[in-house]
């Protein structure tokens, strides 16, 4: 006589976790507590060029602004371009190098390549330090063109001078802050810093200092 067997039930394979919880963070071999770095990705990098595209976009617009008054008057006056613009771009330009470092430090730390998150979290010191110079030396750029008696308003060239290097380091403090929020996320007792972040935080920072090498060629050439 037949019998009929019951139907047989399968299961998915279970996958292996980490022992530690969700939200993509685990103890790793070795029991040390970090994000895992195969996580979904955020769209921070799609974030950042639509920003930067943005910004971009404003800066143009003041470029034409710019070359169109610079032509349509006789009371242009040429000023005296502060020197220490000069030790500015150099500041920020280094900037750049030092948190490309920053980000491949990141980048190693976060694939367990046998870099050390002190080491990552020291270059990314030493750039919010070499940010912070170069706002400074902003400020100082303004003192002495007020030492001279160019304010906002004083004249057409001064003016632009003011707003476009001010609307520069409004964004570079910006960038500053991006950079305290990588620092916080990568020192917190359980690390969750995203690599998308470090990368769209690395973008942005070099934009400015591309940026600023355009607007401090502008400022000679214009002013």
């Amino acid at each position: 006589m037949a019998t009929t067997l019951p139907p047989t039930i399968t299961t998915p394979e279970k996958l292996p976790t980490y022992a530690g919880g969700g939200n993509g963070i685990g103890r790793l071999p070795g029991g040390e507590l970090r994000a895992l770095a195969d996580r979904p990705p955020e769209p921070a990098r799609t974030g950042i060029w639509v920003a930067l595209a943005g910004i971009a976009m404003m800066f143009a617009a003041l470029t034409s602004a710019l070359v169109v008054r610079h032509g349509s008057g006789n009371d242009w006056q040429n000023i005296l371009i502060p020197r220490i613009l000069y030790w500015n771009t150099a500041v920020l330009i280094l900037s750049s190098v030092t948190l490309e470092v920053a980000r491949r430090r990141v980048a190693g730390y976060i694939r367990r390549e046998g870099v050390r998150r002190a080491q990552a979290m020291q270059w990314l010191l030493v750039t919010l330090a070499l940010g912070l110079a170069f706002v400074a030396g902003q400020y100082l750029a303004w003192l002495q063109l007020r030492a001279e008696g160019l304010y906002l308003p004083t004249n057409p060239n001064s003016s632009f001078f003011y707003v476009l290097t001010g609307l520069h380091v409004i964004h570079v403090i910006g960038g500053l802050g991006g950079l305290l929020r990588v620092m916080y996320l990568l020192s917190s007792p359980v690390p969750v810093l995203r690599k998308s972040t470090m990368d769209a935080t690395s973008y942005y920072w070099h934009f400015m200092g591309v940026l600023w090498v355009y607007l401090l060629l502008l400022v000679c050439f214009a002013l």
